[in-house]
């Protein structure tokens, strides 16, 4: 009953849309959606909170902050690869991994079946489990997908402006014609099924022609708690490429610090209208369009540490500007940054904060404190090209082990990743159309 209750409150979605149908012609990538829409928001439930289904009560809070950092690691290995890094840690990360840290309620179908996805900005298309099920990983109080069921439903061709949007290790076809897809992951999980259109709902209001994957093979390290994964990131086949039309390339969320306390209060995201960051503090950054087009590649300039400025292109390229050196990416908990870099950081952070430092015991952070002071720790500034975006201690250290606090940026040779632990209380805004990403300071636990 309580995960029937808790289901419950993750189907609530807060939308304001207006009533309109959007119609498409089944081919698309896109779905030919059209419509006006002003917006819809979205329960943004992050993974180790009370309110989400994978969270787990026997762990202690110090367990849920290193299985994050593990998860971490496991993922920037993941991203690295796809985009042609060979990333090597010395860090260990076996743990069962859900790409991502936040979980979306959505619905799919008419009628509408509840599908409890991940939220991906690493992923682009979307999916979930469908009946019959060749070779499915467990899935628990939540429904499957059974096509025949949905009036909506629809497997695309191979001729689909869809399946050509697949890479050709991607996709195949039967000897019907039928699209199907493929996705691998970095720790060998998989899904495979048929590419499709179906109706998806976000509240009340129906977005037709939708592409996704309906999976009838999927298995690895899935949590038997989700659906499959809800895809963000800038590729053809994303969430919000597709309904591009309709929410006019805009996406934005707000995320509420998870480990300092453990609360039962939800981030948000947003679409449309909804998803406009305005006001006085708002800052923006070129997205760089660079391979894979499915990650938001943005240009790190500097650090500033106090009145200390760290230029991030002299330690990585020799003063060379490199565009698009570094990306944001909401499922990733910490923060790479180029090794050389990141010694030049830790440098300046022991002269300002002073004190002893400590080992880390499990080896993964170089740069810990015993009791630490957070106002002895100095504000950090990420200087990204025309935008420069203030952290405060409170995201830039974390209490790691009982009164050991730890820098939660650590350094790596390969894809250099901005993650969601830095991005806490600040409303970040995607604008796929004119290809900026925008920054506001916001109390995101007062952001509605």
């Amino acid at each position: 009953m309580k995960t029937l209750a808790l289901l419950s409150l993750l189907i609530t979605l807060s939308a304001s849309l207006s009533k309109s149908s959007h119609q498409g012609d089944g081919g698309s990538s896109g779905g030919n959606l059209h419509g006006n829409i002003d917006g819809f928001t979205v329960d943004l439930i992050h993974r180790d909170s009370p309110l989400s289904p994978l969270y787990n009560p026997s762990y202690a809070p110090y367990d849920l902050v290193q299985n994050a950092f593990l998860r971490s690691i496991s993922r920037a290995s993941c991203l690295s690869r796809r985009a042609g890094f060979t990333f090597s840690t010395k860090i260990e990360a076996d743990i069962s991994e859900v790409p991502g840290e936040y979980i979306m309620s959505i619905q799919i179908g008419t009628p509408p079946v509840v599908v409890l996805g991940v939220a991906d900005t690493g992923s682009d298309l979307t999916w979930a489990q469908c009946q019959p099920c060749q070779n499915c990983y467990k899935q628990d109080n939540i429904p499957y997908l059974v096509p025949s069921s949905s009036s909506t439903y629809q497997a695309l061709s191979c001729q689909s402006k869809a399946c050509e949007a697949l890479d050709e290790n991607q996709s195949s076809c039967d000897s019907e014609n039928m699209c199907h897809y493929k996705m691998m992951y970095g720790d060998r999980s998989y899904t495979s099924g048929d590419l499709a259109i179906d109706t998806f709902w976000f509240g009340s209001t129906s977005l037709k022609n939708v592409v996704f994957g309906c999976g009838h093979d999927n298995n690895g390290t899935f949590n038997e708690n989700v659906s499959g994964i809800i895809g963000l990131g800038g590729g053809p086949l994303s969430l919000v490429n597709q309904l591009k039309s309709v929410v006019k390339g805009q996406f934005s969320y707000c995320l509420i610090p998870q480990y300092n306390d453990i609360i039962n209060q939800t981030s948000k995201i947003y679409f449309g209208d909804l998803a406009k960051v305005t006001g006085p503090n708002v800052v923006s950054t070129p997205i760089v369009p660079k391979e894979p087009s499915t990650y938001y590649y943005i240009t790190l300039e500097s650090v500033l540490v106090g009145n200390n400025s760290l230029s991030y292109e002299r330690s990585v390229s020799k003063n060379k500007v490199v565009k698009g050196n570094i990306i944001i990416d909401s499922g990733t908990t910490l923060t790479l940054v180029n090794a050389d870099f990141h010694s030049e950081l830790t440098s300046a952070l022991t002269e300002a904060i002073g004190g002893q430092i400590v080992e880390d015991p499990q080896g993964l952070f170089q740069l810990c404190y015993r009791d630490l002071d957070l106002q002895r720790v100095p504000n950090m500034t990420f200087r990204f090209d025309g935008a420069d975006v203030e952290l405060p201690p409170t995201s830039t250290f974390l209490e790691v082990q009982r009164g050991m606090s730890c820098l939660t940026i650590v350094p790596s040779d390969e894809l250099a990743i901005f993650g969601n632990l830095l991005q806490q209380n600040l409303l970040v805004g995607y604008d796929l159309v004119n290809e900026k990403l925008y920054f506001r300071p916001t109390d995101c636990m007062r952001h509605e």
